[in-house]
């Protein structure tokens, strides 16, 4: 697909999004600090759009950003995007994995892996002190500077809840504190500049720390 196609896709896909939702381009304009000509050009197919770009036009818009990577020619050709389409945080990473796939920008289940050996070396950690500390200085300033990029910023606070409480095991608390603290750390095994948002891996390590906490609660012996 050419590159003036792509984009006047993208640029279809953008109008229909604005006019859904009563803004016009000086509104996103002031809401994603991207200059109004900028804007115009992308929409009128003039101009490619760049990464940070989609990423806030996703943030913006209140969709899900993969489809408007693949919109612009990242991926395959999108799907129409649907104001009610769901957003969870499953479904937002099988997007995510499929775009990887597509675009072979890299190895997803090697992506899993390394994030899983991070968890892994948190989860002692967490139960210290001075981990337990660093969670509770970091967590809520990191959300903050996310600005809800991702489904999975409701699955970190109720996370963050359920680490705080009383009402959890050691093994509840370690492993709901890995996921906690690789949020808030540097950790960043997919450079912001790779994939939408920049939050890939966190969104993953949710995943994997769900996994494992219902694994644990299933198999912990009943009274």
């Amino acid at each position: 697909m050419s590159d003036a196609k792509r984009n006047a896709t993208l640029g279809e896909t953008l109008l229909s999004l604005l006019k859904e939702r009563s803004l016009s381009m000086r509104k996103l304009s002031a809401a994603t600090s991207i200059d109004t000509a900028t804007i115009s050009r992308i929409v009128n197919g003039k101009q490619k759009a760049k990464p940070e770009h989609l990423e806030a036009f996703a943030l913006h818009l209140d969709v899900p950003s993969a489809p408007l990577f693949q919109a612009a020619g990242y991926g395959a050709p999108a799907p129409p995007i649907h104001q009610n389409q769901p957003n969870d945080i499953y479904s937002s990473i099988n997007s995510i994995k499929e775009i990887l796939q597509a675009s072979n920008l890299m190895d997803h289940q090697f992506t899993a892996e390394l994030v899983q050996k991070e968890l892994s070396k948190y989860e002692p950690y967490v139960l210290t002190e001075e981990g337990a500390q660093i969670i509770h200085n970091d967590f809520h300033g990191k959300v903050k500077s996310v600005n809800g990029a991702g489904p999975f910023i409701e699955e970190l606070k109720r996370m963050y809840q359920l680490y705080s409480s009383d009402n959890i095991t050691l093994e509840e608390r370690s492993i709901l504190g890995s996921g906690l603290l690789y949020f808030v750390s540097a950790t960043d095994i997919i450079p912001d500049y790779v994939f939408p948002l920049g939050y890939l891996d966190d969104a993953i390590a949710v995943q994997i720390v769900l996994g494992r906490l219902q694994d644990t609660r299933n198999n912990k012996p009943q009274p």
